[in-house]
């Protein structure tokens, strides 16, 4: 991996438009939606946590996307 590309990774990339920042808001009212979905639907337990982590983590990826992107 080139130096340039874990500097990329590890570098902090703002939002700098409006509508990076709606895009931003968009993954994260989904991701918000679907774990309330589970948190209602699904019983308490390691099933719930983990899924509930799992959305978290798509959330995470979705705007990494977004913020990454050359």
């Amino acid at each position: 991996m080139l130096p340039e590309d874990i500097e990329h990774r590890f570098a902090f990339h703002a939002a700098t438009t409006d509508e990076k920042r709606d895009a931003h808001a968009s993954v994260r009212q989904a991701c918000r939606r679907l774990a309330d979905h589970i948190n209602e639907q699904c019983p308490d337990g390691r099933e719930k946590s983990l899924a509930i982590t799992a959305i978290e983590e798509a959330m995470f990826w979705g705007n990494a996307a977004l913020a990454r992107q050359k």
